[in-house]
């Protein structure tokens, strides 16, 4: 059993930046390819990106290519989303999630869940 914790989400101006942390407890994250994915009221939830058990492949939607960078720390059993230009309809509640399989854009494709942080980018 893994639990995911996510931090770092909060209010920021449009071209700002945040840093989302996922902290892992239970098992170490070396085992697990992990992902992103954000959820607005009333929508789907959409796929951020994803990175591979090694950290060495990343891929990411067309809507923040460019823009936010993943990375993990197996070290500290952690893993990042770093988001910068940040713009209004990046505003969601980010949620990071664990997968014993290969690196994958569908949420059906993972484990375990964290319970989501919110971000909001103001206009």
């Amino acid at each position: 059993q893994v639990q995911l914790v996510e931090s770092g989400g909060g209010l920021v101006q449009a071209g700002g930046s945040l840093r989302l942390s996922c902290a892992a407890s239970g098992r170490t994250l070396t085992s697990y390819a992990m992902g992103w994915f954000r959820q607005t009221p009333g929508q789907a939830r959409e796929f951020v990106g994803t990175i591979s058990r090694s950290g060495g492949n990343t891929v990411y939607a067309d809507s923040v290519k460019g823009r936010f960078t993943i990375s993990r720390d197996n070290a500290k059993n952690t893993a990042y989303l770093q988001m910068n230009s940040l713009k209004p309809e990046d505003t969601a509640v980010y949620y990071c999630a664990a997968s014993r399989r290969v690196i994958s854009n569908r949420g059906q494709e993972y484990d375990y869940w964290g319970q989501g942080t919110q971000v909001t980018v103001s206009s």
